[in-house]
């Protein structure tokens, strides 16, 4: 046999019959199987590691990967502080109706956070079906209770503290503590933004000042400063942004490529210093803010009939002041903002006259703020969903706790409650005219289908293509995550 024939030979050696095809093909495709099945109970090494996204220091904001295939790009979070009340809002219960003025079975001389509870008070508003689907909502809230068919609403939340600033860091940040990152940090921390003309994360307070812990709520507490939100509202756009008349957007542009030149220069002369590359980073934001942000704060840009539909002229001034802040959440998110955080109420004004804290005069004080929420909210949804901006965008109603079902000894308002109360979301990835969780025939605590901020905190993420068990930040020897060691996502909820 020549040589040639040798080496074909040889090879045909290496051929398989097709009994031997199907045999390695089978033995294969088993263990192909094996592996995803392992991969998807998190029994694999790989598939538990901790995932730390790859971020450039000399572009730290720029859009990153998700874990996996996202139903939402951005988030919106609409943050009622103060604990508006699940009873006279979202939570129908016939049966606190029936026994109203009775006391609560089982609650004898309760006490809560201000002390002793009186008996059972109905809701001081009626409740109406809504929509198709025939959502009970209390009239406290009719523009908001149009929308019954486009919320998914979350009945069985419950939360780890029964005071405010514990609460509202739990709500903002997954710990009762203060100095851990907001949910929007994670969110900007993980993934970028789309826009890098603007921050990957805004907070807008409310136009009566910021909630009980004021900045916690977009703090990047120990991720990198560049994560945290940066805040700001309509009517008080940041501070020190406003460029001088006499200077051209020619003269600031060619200002700011020769000052990018010698930064370049000088980020060569120090290679791996990734606290000058950041902090060059966070320059160049703020100068490109300059126009953009100016932009984006110009609500006179929006038609007549937009601005009506929110209420920017209402006569109420802080209605009007928050109807302009709405607009602006919408702006945001339409150019990109990875993440919004929205207030509503404020406790610079004091207890329950500023927010939603209902202790002592629940309906004097809620017929005060309910105005000024619903209509502009409920446009700012239609506005979104009329855009097309819902199909990429999940949008998010949070307060720190509930209200009990009784009204306090000597008073006419609800004590604080953390055993129960409702959320609600509504865009992509979510259910429509849908309700997740109960919790009892008072409302007093979850009893069906319970969930935890770190759940509604493991779903966000999850929608947002974020694995809430693999996202972290390595701090202090220990792997950090939003969820803490807990969370799971609520699906239920999603499409």
């Amino acid at each position: 046999m020549g040589m040639k024939d040798k080496s074909l030979s040889n090879a045909g050696r290496w051929l398989l019959d097709r009994r031997s095809f199907l045999r390695h093909a089978g033995t294969g495709l088993g263990g192909i199987a094996l592996t995803t099945l392992l991969a998807e109970q998190g029994l694999l090494a790989a598939a538990n590691a901790a995932i730390r996204p790859q971020v450039n220091p000399n572009h730290p904001l720029a859009a990153r990967p998700p874990h996996f295939r996202p139903k939402a790009k951005n988030v919106l979070v609409i943050f009622c502080s103060g604990a508006c009340s699940h009873l006279d809002t979202w939570d129908y219960k016939p049966e606190l109706i029936k026994r109203d003025g009775q006391p609560m079975p089982g609650s004898d001389k309760l006490i809560t956070f201000q002390g002793e509870n009186g008996n059972l008070v109905k809701s001081p508003w009626e409740f109406k079906p809504r929509g198709r689907s025939g959502k009970m909502i209390s009239d406290m809230l009719p523009n908001l209770a149009e929308l019954a068919d486009d919320l998914c609403f979350i009945h069985s939340m419950t939360a780890k503290s029964n005071t405010h600033g514990p609460a509202e860091n739990q709500m903002s940040t997954g710990f009762t503590l203060d100095g851990f990152p907001s949910m929007g940090a994670w969110a900007s921390y993980a993934l970028g933004t789309e826009n890098q003309d603007l921050p990957a994360f805004v907070a807008i307070p409310d136009p009566r000042g910021v909630p009980q812990v004021g900045p916690n709520h977009w703090n990047s507490g120990f991720l990198p400063a560049v994560f945290q939100g940066t805040a700001f509202n309509a009517d008080k756009p940041i501070p020190n942004l406003d460029t001088p008349k006499e200077i051209t957007r020619a003269a600031q542009l060619s200002t700011r490529d020769f000052l990018k030149f010698l930064n370049d220069r000088h980020l060569k002369q120090h290679p791996g210093d990734t606290e000058l590359s950041a902090r060059i980073a966070s320059y160049e934001l703020a100068a490109k803010m300059q126009l953009s942000a100016a932009e984006v704060s110009d609500l006179s840009r929006e038609t007549e009939s937009t601005r009506e539909l929110y209420g920017v002229n209402d006569s109420n001034k802080t209605k009007a002041a928050y109807a302009r802040n709405c607009l602006l959440a919408r702006r945001l998110v339409e150019r990109g903002v990875r993440f919004v955080q929205l207030f509503n109420g404020s406790y610079a004004m004091g207890e329950g006259v500023g927010n939603w804290d209902g202790h002592k005069k629940l309906k004097e004080q809620y017929d005060i703020h309910a105005p000024i929420l619903d209509q502009p909210t409920a446009a700012m949804i239609k506005d979104m969903k009329a855009r097309g901006l819902l199909a990429d965008t999940l949008v998010v109603w949070v307060t720190e706790f509930g209200r009990m079902p009784t009204f306090q000894k000597g008073a006419n308002g609800r004590d604080h409650n953390p055993k129960g109360f409702t959320v609600w979301m509504t865009g992509a990835g979510v259910k429509s005219g849908f309700s997740y969780g109960a919790t009892d025939d008072f409302g007093y605590q979850a009893v069906e289908n319970v969930t935890t901020i770190y759940d509604l905190h493991a779903t966000l993420l999850h929608l947002l293509g974020l694995d809430h068990e693999r996202l972290s930040f390595y701090h202090n020897g220990i792997e950090r995550r939003l969820t803490d060691v807990h969370g799971h996502v609520i699906e239920g909820v999603l499409t």
